[in-house]
């Protein structure tokens, strides 16, 4: 990656460091003060001469929505307290400087039909003949695990071949997002496709020591951007076209593999509704499964009860929007 150019360079790459020796991963870290970076050598400042009213100046000058200028902000807060601690500054000029005010995102929200519709589309797209089938079930396989398990798109894509656990039909999930490490139990029908699948892998696969569950090429797992085009298609098969949009202070999310994610949320949560049981008390559960740190975070599923109130909403907002 690109090193950082201003005078606070070296300074820059001593507080990544110091979050390195905290356990913090730099991931995220360095793109969050690269605009500031890149800033400060277009507007040449001495670090006592950086004010708040400097920093407003900054943060007029960045491009992209309040969550992504939010994002580069609090980076640049982070940074600014380090030098305080380390009594370089005496006052932190980011400190007082307000955050922009967020949209509301609504996530896109897979009905159970749906879902069903977008793996039939994904399957019926198998080529069968010998050069294309395994590839094209590896695929399956992933997406499969999405929708019905919940998984974030990185999660089956780094599972190796050990992590899942046929004889008492789990998978275990390593080091994902928050460093947690999970183990979930899969449904039937999931344990049942996952034999299969294995079992066509022996069969078709001579030599084969690639390390992962869902391979790619060479010793490498399935690439995401493989598994992005393979939604597409689906997408388009099942006509679903339904683009980002940003109505008031509401942006309405587009279909996204993450999606699957969501809806498995959300239409988890309407079937405990639907026997009688409450959500709420299964957030606990549900939390654990999923790989939150803590449960209110699931709870944020709750904002819709399904694609059907979710969708809904766009409606009522773009006639609202028309009618202003």
């Amino acid at each position: 990656m690109k090193p950082f150019e201003s005078l606070l360079a070296s300074s820059f790459e001593q507080y990544i460091g110091y979050r390195k020796s905290l356990g913090y991963r730099d991931k995220g870290i360095k793109s969050t003060l690269r605009p500031f970076d890149l800033y400060l050598v277009n507007t040449p400042v001495k670090v006592p001469d950086i004010s708040p009213l400097f920093i407003l100046e900054f943060k007029k000058s960045l491009k992209g929505q309040p969550s992504t200028v939010n994002k580069i902000l609090s980076g640049v807060r982070g940074f600014f307290d380090y030098l305080v601690r380390k009594e370089t500054i005496d006052r932190n000029p980011v400190k007082d400087v307000p955050s922009s005010r967020e949209n509301a995102f609504a996530p896109f929200i897979f009905s159970p039909g749906k879902t069903d519709q977008l793996l039939a589309a994904i399957q019926k797209r198998i080529r069968h003949d010998p050069v294309h089938f395994f590839s094209d079930l590896t695929l399956y396989s992933a997406i499969l695990l999405l929708a019905r398990c919940g998984l974030r798109i990185s999660e089956p894509l780094r599972l190796k071949r050990c992590h899942y656990r046929k004889d008492d039909g789990t998978i275990y999930i390593e080091k994902t997002k928050f460093s947690k490490d999970r183990l979930i139990p899969l449904p039937k029908k999931i344990i049942t496709h996952m034999d299969n699948y294995l079992s066509v892998r022996n069969t078709l696969s001579n030599n084969d020591q690639n390390p992962y569950l869902l391979p790619g090429k060479k010793d490498r797992p399935l690439s995401q951007n493989t598994l992005y085009a393979a939604f597409c298609r689906a997408l388009r098969d099942i006509e679903i076209d339904c683009p980002r949009r940003i109505v008031g202070n509401t942006v309405f999310g587009a279909p996204t593999p993450h999606s699957l994610r969501h809806s498995f949320a959300i239409n988890t949560l309407k079937q405990i509704r639907a026997r009688g049981k409450s959500p709420q008390a299964a957030l606990p559960v549900l939390s654990e499964f999923m790989g939150h740190r803590k449960y209110r975070y699931t709870a944020l599923y709750l904002k819709f009860l399904d694609a059907e109130q979710r969708q809904g909403l766009v409606d009522f907002s773009i006639k609202a929007q028309k009618d202003i």
